[in-house]
């Protein structure tokens, strides 16, 4: 139990920006959009807020709010594309999603090349510093963002409708409310929290931004989504199953029972779970009925 609780500062600093992402995640799907491009969303948003950290870190003393605005208003910019590709030309939303996470891979590098001469951002002397506890303001934020979003979901007419947009559309058009609209409000304020949850890792977990930086974890809140069955409190505990899995790796050598594992058996654990999650609800009848189908006006 005390090692447990020594490791919760680490769980959560992992968990916070999964669960936002996750969070974005679910409302872009809930609406009927599956948003693949969480990876490089989230790419984008912690080179956007580790290039402002660095260049305004020395010059002003609130650039770690305007570094997390700003990465979520990349994030929230870029998303744009995938709503465009997916909702008004009706493409394949696997394939924009795709196309975007590759996008981001090159363009973030080559920002890297332009503003500092290398593949990454230059080292701040500081990140985001921990609150009382040793818990950063992430973990609060991330909760906070859940919250809103659960009781916008279950407790307001708009969630009522983004729900519907993504199990029933033609329904929901027949009573007047614009599913288009509705969709891209969805996949924008998805993009806009990948964009966070890039962020919160750039400042709390590596500091600087690299082409690793974000090493998988939107995929892994992806899978937090289909494991938490499309629900707030489910993303919740699959987001901290995950965040467990990963600060595992961080703190084997303090746990006398799991010293005999090597180390790299729990770096690999959040992608073990990630691929038997898959596994596991492929084929279930958990997700929205209409997710990943382009709504056209004239289907009956």
């Amino acid at each position: 139990m005390t090692i447990m609780l020594n490791m919760l500062p680490s769980i959560l600093m992992i968990t916070a920006p999964i669960l936002i992402a996750a969070t974005g995640g679910l409302i872009c799907e809930r609406a009927g959009v599956v948003n693949i491009a969480l990876e490089g969303l989230m790419s984008i948003g912690a080179m956007t807020a580790a290039t402002v950290h660095v260049l305004l870190e020395s010059r002003i003393g609130f650039s770690i709010p305007l570094a997390l605005a700003l990465a979520a208003f990349a994030g929230c910019l870029f998303s744009l594309i995938h709503a465009f590709a997916s909702i008004s030309l009706r493409a394949d939303q696997v394939i924009s999603g795709t196309g975007i996470n590759l996008f981001a891979n090159g363009i973030t590098v080559f920002f890297c090349q332009l503003l500092f001469r290398m593949d990454r951002t230059m080292n701040p002397k500081l990140g985001m510093l921990p609150g009382p506890g040793g818990i950063y303001p992430t973990a609060w934020i991330a909760l906070a963002i859940l919250g809103a979003t659960w009781f916008a979901l279950y407790k307001r007419p708009l969630g009522l409708r983004l729900r519907a947009a993504g199990e029933h559309p033609q329904a929901l058009a027949s009573a007047g409310v614009d599913v288009v609209t509705l969709r891209y409000g969805a996949v924008l304020v998805s993009g806009l929290l990948a964009g966070l949850a890039g962020g919160c890792i750039v400042l709390t977990q590596d500091i600087q931004f690299t082409v690793s930086t974000i090493n998988g974890k939107g995929f892994i809140a992806l899978a937090a989504v289909s494991f938490g069955r499309w629900t707030p409190l489910g993303i919740l505990g699959s987001s901290i199953l995950f965040g467990l899995s990963s600060a595992l790796a961080v703190n084997i050598t303090n746990i006398k029972a799991l010293q005999a594992l090597p180390s790299e058996f729990f770096s690999a654990l959040p992608y073990i779970i990630t691929l038997a999650t898959l596994v596991l609800f492929s084929g279930k009848d958990y997700a929205p009925k209409a997710s990943g189908q382009p709504f056209d006006k004239g289907k009956s």
